[in-house]
């Protein structure tokens, strides 16, 4: 799932959590009910800020639906966000997912680069981008604006060079997230605030642009594709310049926003744009704070090493150690998860003995890990994969161990 911000239900706390989950699955839901289970793949996190900003500034009650269970949610059902925000989030969410699609089959990258899919993923990018026009419509949201964004976007690509303005590689994502933004006022009935989130749509748009760039330089380099940062020679400074002040006036502009409630809109728009923005460039091997590489030329052309600025500060270790040093670690937390995994035999061992047994209602426990799942359970717990499916989707990514009764 594509989008700049990362949501983290532990920042977020219960009520906000729930919010922001609300308006994820509404988003997708949307999507198949107006295009089509294929369109589902279009969900994003950055889509779903469209409707959240109809709902914040929306003076009405949110409006919910009970949605049936889904994998993604452990397979339990959950209250999610309908009306015109969700699909006024669909319609842009489409369209993106078009222009991603389109992107991805004229750079032949990809599964839908793919020689025999090319053909079939143009269709469809295509086929969205009428549904996405049709269902605008009706919405008052006119998507020639993001079509046409689309359109002079390769023009722009085309024509950039050495020298040329960074800024005016980004101006069609930028004008095409101003205007989705823009019309949420409009349809929340708050006419007032379209200027100052025509605003905030902009510097989004500048910000999530600039970030796919830099995320994406030393892959687009290594593959000969067009990147925005090198076909204008740009140093990596300029760009996190960039995205610092787009990131501050994104912040200045919601000060103008009148919201009914705007706590989760506030918070995905600032603290973590700005989360999005250290991360980005961290991960490029760039220091969070000047943007540039740790102990080199700041520009983004040249070679980026692989060192860290934290492991730049690690003291040298004795040649051999820092082996010796990760064998014993990983020896540490082997033992860690046996003991743990006796503890927890032991445990379900117990609570067997103390309580009857009854369907489904045994208690068993789980070592999950990144790359495998494997079931430790009573004989009699076999008989049915209908016992194990229900506990599977409250495993942990990480390595843990958890009890369910």
């Amino acid at each position: 799932m594509f989008g700049i911000i990362r949501a983290c239900r532990h920042r977020l706390g219960g009520e906000l959590a729930a919010a922001w989950t609300a308006q994820l699955c509404g988003l997708c839901l949307a999507l198949r009910d107006d295009y089509g289970q294929t369109a589902r793949i279009a969900t994003n996190h950055d889509g779903l800020v469209v409707s959240l900003l109809v709902e914040a500034q929306s003076a009405a009650p949110p409006s919910r639906r009970t949605a049936g269970p889904c994998p993604l949610r452990g397979m339990r059902r959950a209250d999610v966000a309908t009306g015109e925000g969700v699909r006024l989030a669909a319609v842009v969410s489409l369209a993106l997912a078009a222009a991603r699609v389109r992107d991805h089959v004229d750079d032949r990258d990809g599964v839908v680069g793919a020689l025999g899919v090319r053909p079939a993923a143009r269709r469809i990018a295509e086929r969205w981008v009428r549904q996405g026009t049709d269902a605008g419509h009706t919405l008052g949201f006119d998507t020639g604006v993001l079509v046409a964004a689309m359109d002079r976007q390769s023009e722009l690509e085309a024509a950039a060079d050495p020298g040329s303005s960074l800024l005016s590689v980004t101006e069609p994502t930028e004008a095409a997230v101003a205007a989705a933004f823009g019309h949420t006022a409009l349809l929340a009935g708050r006419p007032a605030n379209e200027a100052p989130l025509r605003e905030v749509g902009q510097l989004f748009g500048r910000v999530a642009h600039l970030l796919d760039a830099v995320e994406d330089y030393r892959d687009d380099l290594a593959r000969g594709k067009w990147n925005p940062l090198a076909a204008t020679g740009t140093p990596v400074t300029e760009a996190r310049a960039l995205c610092d002040d787009a990131v501050l006036g994104i912040e200045l502009a919601l000060a103008d926003v009148e919201f009914t409630d705007g706590r989760l809109a506030r918070r995905l728009l600032t603290r973590e744009v700005r989360r999005a923005v250290s991360r980005t460039f961290s991960r490029a091997g760039y220091t969070a704070q000047s943007g540039t590489t740790a102990g080199r030329s700041p520009s983004i052309s040249g070679p980026a090493p692989a060192t860290s600025a934290r492991k730049a500060r690690r003291p040298a270790l004795r040649p051999g150690a820092e082996a010796a040093a990760r064998t014993a670690a990983a020896a540490s937390c082997v033992a860690m998860v046996a003991t743990a995994a006796a503890t927890a035999t032991t445990a379900a061992a117990t609570a067997l003995n103390a309580r009857k047994a009854r369907p489904y209602g045994r208690m068993g426990w789980c070592l999950a890990s990144s790359s495998s799942l494997r079931w430790l359970a009573p004989s009699s717990w076999g008989r049915s994969w209908a016992g194990a499916i229900a506990w599977v989707p409250r495993f942990s990514s990480s390595c843990s161990v958890r009890f369910w009764v």
